[in-house]
């Protein structure tokens, strides 16, 4: 039985193998906000199931049936976004929460007339790729703001959906995913960006630029 339980720590072992950080209890842990004898017993069901590799103090990896459980779950949620902000009208500060709550619940005939209601969409409303019914997810060579040089102008692709408040300024200054950005200078001593987006410019802070990903424009 696939508990929303383990579909939660999958699901997070899944998005911290894409950041290329190791995986280990303490990260789980802390994504999760659970605790350290939590997750080392979970963890333990979860390679008993051969839905993970696991070695105490080597950290954690998805098997093949894991990845696949946690894509569908990534699926289900990101569909999910895009549903509630195309046909109910959802702004995107919105919808991370709601569809926490009915990924686990959905059925697959549920999700496969929301994809083809969609028009089988391959990215989410923060600009995030959509994993294919078969498990395929684009992969992609993204930078976060942050990193770009003076004078660049760069491309939105993905906005982390992890903070609303953060979501719901870039959208009052006409950030999204598929939005050009110029940057233009930056204060001293790693000091905030200025920024060029249409006709406007703004400053933004690190913790705002470190969650915008971007691609350069060819």
């Amino acid at each position: 039985m696939i508990t929303q339980a383990i579909q939660d720590y999958l699901k997070t072992i899944y998005k911290v193998e894409e950041t290329g950080e190791e995986v280990t209890t303490n990260a789980i842990a802390e994504r999760l906000q659970v605790t350290q004898p939590s997750v080392t017993g979970m963890v333990k069901k979860l390679s008993e199931i051969n839905l993970i590799s696991y070695t105490p103090y080597q950290g954690v990896c998805l098997t093949e049936a894991g990845r696949k459980i946690a894509l569908e779950v990534i699926r289900h949620h990101r569909l999910l976004e895009l549903y509630l902000a195309k046909a109910m009208g959802y702004s995107w500060d919105r919808v991370h929460e709601e569809a926490e709550k009915l990924e686990h619940v959905i059925s697959e005939e549920f999700e496969e007339k929301m994809a083809e209601m969609l028009g089988q969409p391959t990215s989410d409303p923060h600009g995030a790729p959509i994993p294919s019914k078969d498990g395929f997810i684009e992969q992609r060579s993204l930078m976060a703001l942050s990193s770009v040089a003076i004078g660049q102008t760069v491309l939105v692709r993905q906005v982390s959906d992890k903070d609303p408040e953060k979501l719901r300024y870039l959208a009052g200054i006409g950030i999204y995913p598929e939005v050009e950005i110029a940057v233009v200078e930056q204060a001293p001593f790693e000091g905030p960006l200025l920024i060029k987006v249409g006709d406007g410019q703004y400053y933004l802070s690190r913790a705002l630029t470190d969650s915008i990903f971007v691609a350069e424009i060819f």
